[in-house]
């Protein structure tokens, strides 16, 4: 006897009424996609259950994909065994003698299918007695548990779980629509980016690169953080866009105070445009209110104002050692510290202002028309496809 299933539990999905199935279906897809190199395993559904046949796969590696997939809100290895009350003696016993540092545990009987004919109590004193007379070092405690051992009876079979693995939680990528990243390489917007995809959003992302500035070293951890969010996700792909010349331009025509504030205006504007060709209804960035000077509440009222997408901010009122805690954890920190700069740090004006005048910034954008160089680094953007399994491919996939 072993372990031949994962049982998926689904948390909030549970809550989407005459939605759900919609959530469940996309659930199922994101799981088989994040098991694409193991081809005899298969993912069921079966009365609102999730089941992950291993048919013969080591579980482990297989738990550890799985439990990052949004959506899910707890998973348990599982045996699954024919309704009848000796194969579920024999699977109960199994799997409390296969769990680790366990002496004290539990039975809990889910009785599904009403036709089996032993009753959920007395089901869990059979099974807790049988457990008991065939073990030495194991007692029962119904309060404070080790181990609770399951047993779930539903129609087509029993199933029979014990430990319990917390997921990533969530809503599955891709049911709440797409969003635009502004990725630098800092720490914040990879996190702006996880919170985003934890909610359902599926992100293709975009970065502003700025040679000979910025090295291939700053552009390559960018590539790096993508690989990091690909893991939470399908793949993503990210719009690398050529921004020295335009950057040189806007530092040049702009007072020194005003110059980061037009810039991310560009910024915005490219991303805009580059959102309408994808079919992308929002931007999402990892803006933290106060944080710097472009962060201030007038500093986003002014550079807001050249587009009328939404834009998501999962980090605006984030303490920075709360982002930084989510970055780590989502092993993102490391990589955002290394020692090379993006487009955002390399120009910062000495004094740059923190509260910007719509007005002013209209006047001195007015003073140069920016709409050639716009179009020429849209026209030179490179676009590479990022999955969990690798990293950058060498060749771009195309050009914009």
């Amino acid at each position: 006897m072993e372990f031949d299933h994962i049982l998926i539990r689904y948390g909030e999905l549970a809550l989407k009424g005459k939605n759900r199935k919609l959530f469940v279906e996309k659930l199922q897809q994101n799981i088989r996609h994040k098991l694409m190199d193991y081809p005899e395993v298969k993912v069921k559904r079966t009365q609102g259950r999730m089941f992950i046949l291993l048919n013969g796969e080591d579980p482990q590696p297989i738990m550890e994909k799985v439990k990052h997939i949004f959506g899910i809100h707890s998973l348990s290895l599982a045996i699954k065994v024919e309704n009848e009350l000796e194969s579920i003696k024999e699977a109960a016993l199994y799997a409390l003698t296969n769990a680790e540092e366990v002496k004290k545990f539990k039975v809990t009987v889910k009785r599904i299918n009403k036709g089996f004919p032993v009753r959920s109590q007395e089901l869990n004193q059979i099974l807790g007695g049988h457990l008991l007379s065939h073990t030495d070092s194991y007692t029962v405690d119904v309060h404070n548990p080790d181990l609770e051992v399951k047993v779930e009876i539903r129609q087509e079979a029993t199933y029979i779980t014990s430990s319990v693995v917390r997921g990533a939680g969530g809503l599955p990528v891709g049911t709440s629509g797409k969003t635009l990243l502004l990725l630098s390489g800092g720490i914040d917007s990879p996190v702006a980016g996880y919170l985003a995809m934890k909610r359902g959003v599926e992100i293709e992302a975009i970065h502003f690169h700025s040679p000979p500035f910025t090295s291939e070293r700053a552009k390559q951890k960018v590539l790096d953080l993508t690989e990091k969010l690909a893991s939470f996700g399908p793949s993503i792909k990210i719009h690398i866009v050529p921004f020295t010349k335009l950057q040189q331009k806007i530092f040049q025509e702009t007072p020194d105070g005003y110059g980061m504030t037009v810039m991310r205006r560009m910024m915005l504007r490219i991303s805009e445009r580059v959102s309408q060709k994808e079919g992308i209804l929002s931007m999402t960035t990892g803006e933290n209110l106060g944080q710097v000077a472009s962060q201030t509440m007038t500093s986003m009222n002014t550079i807001n104002e050249v587009t009328n997408y939404p834009i998501i901010r999962p980090l605006i009122t984030m303490d920075k050692d709360e982002i930084i805690e989510i970055s780590k954890n989502i092993d993102t920190f490391d990589i955002s510290i290394r020692p090379y700069e993006d487009c955002c740090t390399i120009f910062v004006p000495k004094a740059p202002k923190t509260k910007p005048k719509r007005d002013r910034v209209n006047y001195f954008e007015s003073k140069f028309d920016y709409e050639e160089l716009i179009q020429e680094a849209i026209d030179g953007i490179e676009v590479v496809r990022i999955t969990d399994k690798k990293k950058a491919e060498d060749a771009f996939e195309g050009l914009f």
